[in-house]
């Protein structure tokens, strides 16, 4: 596909930031915003960007993990602590494999007595340095993830009870629920949410509107959601009548927000 050279500039942008947004190229290309929304629907047809709400992001599936953890740090950060702030001594939980998962382990205390299972080979290495009491759960290891999968990975994770998970997604949307781009990814998280008391998903904002393949879970099946905006529109309103709590962190004054059915300062 011909891509023009207004379209070829903002592929640049994308891969220099991560994310980028119809208001701010509509002022920088000096287009209407309609013409900036046609474009970005040729490139993700292209298979070059993947839309999410008001703008775009990459749209390459299962992208290395060293490639992601780059972007959106700030805010993976305050998603990673206030995460953690909500797991208790002697807890027993699960974290996934992904780079907002990653900070959560990051981000609990040092010689936590508490015992964390994964499938992600960097987040066991984090959690070793910690001193935290870590299973790491067996399979196939992925190279791109850094996570093990496989019918053992979920054959483990079934023999187990958590307290608390706490799961990455690539995207979530009202209609489609929380879903990722990796079926044998989809597979373990789904196991995951079936044997814990308390389901916490952490996602950033660009994940909001997004779809992948597969569903792991709807929205009604997730207690908290923990993330550093507020979905929009139906989305939000979504997670208010299933029930799911959202939880906003904070980046700049690393304070949290609760919201519910209403709205509720941590």
């Amino acid at each position: 596909m011909r891509l023009n050279d207004r379209q070829q500039q903002l592929l640049v942008m994308l891969e220099r930031s991560g994310e980028v947004k119809v208001a701010a190229l509509k002022e920088t290309f000096g287009v209407t915003e309609m013409t900036i929304r046609r474009d970005l629907e040729k490139l993700e047809l292209a298979g070059y960007v993947k839309r999410t709400f008001g703008g775009a992001i990459p749209a390459s599936k299962d992208v290395a993990i060293g490639e992601r953890t780059g972007v959106m740090t700030e805010e993976k950060q305050a998603i990673g602590r206030a995460a953690a702030a909500l797991v208790r001594e002697n807890d027993s939980i699960f974290i996934d494999g992904g780079t907002t998962t990653l900070y959560v382990a990051r981000h609990l205390k040092p010689g936590m007595n508490v015992t964390v299972v994964t499938n992600a080979l960097n987040i066991a290495m984090e959690l070793l340095e910690k001193r935290i009491a870590t299973v790491v759960t067996g399979g196939m290891a992925l190279e791109a993830t850094s996570t093990l999968v496989g019918p053992g990975t979920v054959e483990a994770i079934g023999k187990m009870a958590f307290d608390r998970v706490f799961l990455g997604a690539t995207g979530l949307t009202a209609k489609h629920g929380f879903s990722n781009s990796n079926m044998h990814e989809a597979e373990i998280k789904r196991m995951a949410i079936a044997k814990a008391s308390e389901v916490n998903v952490v996602i950033d904002h660009t994940k909001f509107g997004a779809k992948e393949l597969f569903s792991f879970a709807d929205i009604a099946d997730v207690h908290r959601i923990i993330a550093s905006r507020l979905p929009d529109g139906e989305l939000q309103t979504a997670c208010q009548e299933s029930g799911t709590a959202l939880l906003i962190a904070d980046k700049m004054f690393e304070s949290n927000k609760f919201i519910d059915t209403g709205i509720e300062n941590q």
